[in-house]
């Protein structure tokens, strides 16, 4: 994956919503059966579901793949309007 300096780029394939490959991945925050945390080059993104865990997971390539009942995909960027949360603020509503 090979891209300009500075250009973002992410992809996310999910099949039948128990399947999720994600790439652009640097980081995995935290995770347990029902949330993962990742940080992305778009941003923290929060997977939430069911029965989740890790498949495959290389940070040199950038990728992770969770299998389970996936329910949502969250990015955490701050843009609510006029909300100052921060990140664990958001995390545990």
């Amino acid at each position: 994956m090979e891209h300009g300096k500075g250009a973002k780029h992410q992809e996310i394939r999910m099949l039948n919503r128990k399947t999720l490959e994600i790439t652009g991945v640097s980081n995995v925050e935290s995770f347990d059966n029902e949330e993962f945390l990742l940080v992305t080059e778009c941003g923290f993104l929060a997977v939430r579901g069911q029965n989740l865990h890790m498949k495959n997971l290389s940070l040199e390539q950038g990728l992770v793949a969770i299998e389970g009942t996936v329910h949502s995909l969250v990015y955490l960027d701050g843009s609510g309007a006029g909300k100052s949360k921060g990140l664990f603020g958001k995390l545990f509503k």
